[in-house]
C-alpha cells in the first residue's frame, strides 16, 4: 500500500493546528490510506510546538512526526527539511492555517492514481474551484511523487513564498506530468497572515529572479 507524507510547516498556528490535524486524520482514516503528518515548526513563540507535542500523544508518534527547527527559516527550506524525514511514497505539501481543506486530498490521490501523474496541484481556475478572501500570493496544496519532489528541490533556488511557484516552473522544464483538481480556497481561520511588508518585497524580487532565470 502506498504511503502519503503530509508536510505541515507551522509558525504561530497554535489555534489552527489541532483542527487541521483532526481533519487530516479523519480524511485518511475514512479513505483507508497509509499516512504520516510531519509538523515542521519554526520555533513559534505562541506555543505551537507544545500543541504539536500534545497532538503526538493523542494520535501517536507514527502518525504525528515532529521535526521542529530553531528559528523561522523560510517556507521553502521548511518543506526541504520535512521531506528529508518523510517515509512516504508520495508527499503532500499544504498550509496549516485551514486555507486548504483536507477534504480535497482524496480527489488529489484519486486523480494521481488514475493517470499516474507526477504532480497534482489544486487550482481555483478550473470548473468547480473558488476563492474566498485570497490574494495572488497564497500557497497551494500539492501532491508529489517523492522522487519527483526530491529532484525539483535539488534544482530550486527560492526559499520563501516563491518556492512553490518555482517548483511548478521547474517541473514543466523536466516535462513532468501535472494534474489539476479544482478546489475552493479560504482565508485563514485563526491568526494573522504571515505576509509582512518585507516578505511581500522578497516575494516580488523572487518572482523577477525566477522569470529571469527560467
Amino acid at each position: 500500500m502506498s504511503k502519503y507524507s503530509i508536510l505541515l510547516p507551522t509558525y504561530n498556528e497554535r489555534e489552527n493546528l489541532p483542527l487541521i490535524v483532526w481533519l487530516l486524520v479523519r480524511e485518511f482514516k475514512e479513505n483507508g490510506h497509509n499516512y504520516e503528518i510531519i509538523i515542521i515548526d519554526d520555533n513559534s513563540p505562541d506555543g505551537t510546538r507544545k500543541v504539536a507535542e500534545q497532538l503526538q500523544q493523542i494520535y501517536g508518534e507514527e502518525t504525528i512526526v515532529l521535526r521542529p527547527r530553531a528559528a523561522k527559516l523560510g517556507l521553502g527550506t521548511a518543506y526541504v527539511h520535512g521531506m528529508k524525514h518523510a517515509t512516504g511514497d508520495y508527499i503532500i505539501i499544504m498550509d496549516a492555517d485551514m486555507s486548504h481543506h483536507p477534504r480535497h486530498i482524496g480527489g488529489f490521490i484519486d486523480l494521481q492514481k488514475k493517470h499516474n501523474y507526477d504532480i497534482v496541484t489544486g487550482t481555483r481556475y478550473s470548473k468547480g474551484g473558488g476563492v474566498h478572501g485570497w490574494d495572488l500570493m497564497r500557497k497551494l496544496i500539492r501532491l508529489y511523487k517523492k522522487a519527483v519532489l526530491e529532484q525539483l528541490v535539488a534544482k530550486c533556488q527560492s526559499k520563501g513564498y516563491v518556492f512553490q511557484m518555482e517548483m511548478i516552473v521547474r517541473a514543466r522544464q523536466f516535462s513532468y506530468t501535472i494534474g489539476e483538481v479544482p478546489i475552493a480556497f479560504v482565508d485563514r481561520v485563526y491568526g494573522e497572515s504571515k505576509l509582512g511588508g518585507n516578505e511581500i518585497v522578497s516575494y516580488a524580487k523572487g518572482l523577477l529572479h525566477l522569470f529571469a532565470t527560467t
